[in-house]
Parts: structure tokens; sequence; C-alpha cells
């Protein structure tokens, strides 16, 4: 019997990262995505298997390597895994010697380059290379992937916090200043590398907000949503997941059950959001690239609320790559991807 044997030959930048192993995970069951490349130079040499041990059935010879552009050079797509900043210093170089990029960093999702310096600390290295990359939410910008050849997949904050809002913004039924973003993220959200406030006495039995008024997801909502925003988040003590909740004024008479339907509406015919009656719940969608959505107006306040909840790792990061990775290769934008979440 003849096997169906994966035809796209894929690369990871940083494949050492939580978002490269979810990359890594989502590629084993992927049926034409096959991973040739992995790099991360603080693991070079180590086995994947060894760092992951998840990964040992998937990738039992799989070894991380140096970065290495000439191993790169003739992929059919490559993911980069690597921290804001870097991807920049090697997007350059690899245009035109590889034939998609899928960036999971922050990098190329700007559309305006004077927002690096205010909300990143510095001036953008590649300005001029913005433009080249389609912003990677395709249940709000499918027809923009797929006329890109390389895509900037959103933050998981954005993408938590822009399909609760978007619909409701887009049919002008939510006022486009005053909007307030509370979200909380899982510890994954802040990468494998250890830090003094993500270590488990730290995180265990706490909740807290932090880069109150100043967090680099700010302006990429305002830019999705084309609305002035109010983020706040928050870090809660589990591994994964996002529940952003959302407030806005109405800018009309409206109600829950027309929240409901302009939500319906705009997810009608997408895979991977489910709109709900009821809360949505993080442990619902993990390990799943699924948003799970609702809405409520309250009538005693005046006030609109959106809630979405995501795994940060997979709708949030790494699924949505490869759900835009899907569609630069005109594969079904499903192929690969969880619907089911795991539970208990």
């Amino acid at each position: 019997m003849l096997h169906h044997l994966p035809v796209v030959q894929v690369g990871i930048v940083g494949a050492s990262g939580y978002t490269g192993a979810e990359l890594l995970r989502l590629c084993a069951a992927h049926t034409e995505l096959d991973v040739r490349v992995a790099t991360a130079d603080t693991m070079a040499g180590t086995p994947a298997a060894e760092l992951y041990p998840s990964l040992a059935a998937a990738y039992p010879d799989l070894t991380f390597s140096a970065y290495d552009q000439a191993a790169l050079a003739g992929l059919d797509l490559v993911f980069l895994g690597l921290p804001h900043g870097a991807s920049q210093g090697l997007v350059p170089d690899l245009l035109g010697k590889v034939g998609h990029l899928v960036d999971l960093a922050a990098d190329f999702r700007l559309r305006d380059p004077a927002l690096y310096p205010r909300w990143y600390g510095e001036e953008h290295t590649a300005p001029e290379l913005l433009l080249e990359f389609a912003y990677g939410l395709p249940e709000l910008f499918r027809d923009e992937i797929k006329a890109s050849a390389h895509v900037a997949t959103p933050g998981c904050y954005p993408t938590a916090a822009s399909l609760a809002l978007a619909p409701l913004v887009r049919a002008g039924a939510v006022e486009t200043t005053g909007i307030i973003v509370d979200a909380a993220s899982g510890v994954s959200g802040a990468g494998r590398p250890p830090k003094p406030t993500t270590t488990f006495c730290a995180v265990d039995e706490d909740f807290t907000a932090y880069s109150l008024l100043d967090h680099r997801h700010t302006p990429e909502m305002e830019q999705v949503l084309g609305a002035s925003v109010l983020f706040t988040p928050h870090l809660a003590p589990m591994n994964r997941g996002i529940l952003a909740t959302c407030y806005a004024r109405p800018t009309g008479p409206t109600s829950t059950h027309a929240l409901l339907e302009l939500q319906r509406a705009a997810y009608a015919d997408e895979p991977f959001v489910v709109v709900l009656e009821g809360s949505p719940s993080t442990k619902a969608t993990l390990g799943s690239n699924v948003a799970h959505v609702t809405a409520r107006h309250d009538d005693r306040t005046g006030t609109v609320v959106a809630i979405a909840a995501i795994d940060n790792l997979t709708k949030g990061a790494s699924g949505g790559a490869v759900q835009c990775a899907n569609l630069l290769l005109g594969l079904p934008e499903t192929t690969g991807l969880p619907l089911a979440g795991v539970h208990p």
C-alpha cells in the first residue's frame, strides 16, 4: 500500500521555544508539512526529544541546529519563532531564497514604522519590508493573506480581543473610542527562558496585572480594530490559555441577542471560531486552534461586553501560523489543525 508523503519542505527558526515546540507538534500531525530544518542557537546540538520528551515519538532523530541561512535556502516555507527584533535582521536575506515566510514575532505586524520606537523601544531596521507581510488573522484578513507571499501572525492577546470585538466594531455597533480590554494569559505566554516573575513560586496562587498602560500589543489591537484601546494584561497561574474580557459603548439601542447575531453572522463559515451562549473557558480551548467568543449588553450600565477564550500557543501563536501557512500554500485551511480541545 502506498503512503502519502509530505510535499512541503519547512524550516522552523527558533524551534526550541514554546511556539517552536508547538509548531513541531502541529507539523507532526500535518499531512503536507515536512520539517527539514529546526534551528535553535541556544540549544544547538540538543535532540528535540531531550528538550521536549512530548515530541520524542514524532521526532526521534531531530536535533536542533545553529541558524544557517544556506540550510534554509530553497525551502517552501519557513516559520520564524524568534523574540521580537530578531526577525528584522534575518528577513532581508531570506526574501527570495525561500518560498514563504511566516513570522510569529511582532517585527512585521505593524503598518506604521513610527509605532516601533514608541511601543518596542527601538527603530525598525527594515521598514521598507513592512508591507511585504500580510497581517495573519485569517478570520478578518483572509483575502490579504491569500494575496501575499509572507505573513506576520498576530500576538496572542490581539487574536483573542480582535475576534471578540471585530464583528461589533465593523458593524458599527460599538463606539471606536473608550474600548477596554482586560485579558489574562497563562505563563507560557512569557516564553521558555526562566524569569523571576514566571517561576512556579512566583506564579502559583497569584494573579497580577502587568505592563500597565504600555503593553506592546496595544497598537496591534488598535490597528486591527480601527479603534482606541486601553489594554491591561494579567498573568494567571495556568500553563496555557487567554481569556479576554472587552468593554465598549454601544452606538445606539442594542441587545445581547443582537450582539450575538453579529458575531454569528461574522463567523458563520469560520471553522475555528465558535459563538457561545454561555461564557467562554480557556480549558475548553486547550490544545485546539479554536476561539470561543460571546457578547452581552448590560441594560443597566449601557455597556457592551465581548469575551473570547483561546489557547495562547495554538490559535494565539503556532496554530494561527499553520492556518496562515495553509492559505499561503493553497491547502485546505483546516489541514493539520485540531478542532477539539484536550479535556479534562
